[in-house]
């Protein structure tokens, strides 16, 4: 999946918009950040669940690991290049 498709498959859920967050892009619903994009294209973070990283991580180790924020982990990071476009997919639906 290529960062243009995440993007657009991103806005087209509800309510969702686009802002700059710090040196990042973020999506948002009613304010909520639920992915970053960091600089560069090779990666995107998703904000998921414990159990929600815990199955992609598995299903695909090469492209998700655990996004961590100091000691917390908060979500997954994508590698766009590798993840698949029907995990990407879901994960942007749940998170």
């Amino acid at each position: 999946m290529d960062l243009d498709h995440f993007r657009r498959t991103a806005l087209a859920l509800p309510e969702v918009t686009e802002e700059p967050h710090h040196h990042f892009s973020s999506f948002r619903v009613a304010k909520k950040i639920f992915v970053t994009l960091p600089p560069g294209d090779e990666f995107v973070h998703v904000f998921v669940a414990e159990e929600d990283r815990q199955r992609a991580m598995a299903l695909e180790p090469a492209a998700c690991e655990a996004l961590h924020w100091g000691k917390k982990v908060v979500g997954l990071r994508l590698a766009v290049g590798k993840i698949s476009q029907d995990l990407a997919e879901e994960l942007l639906r749940i998170a």
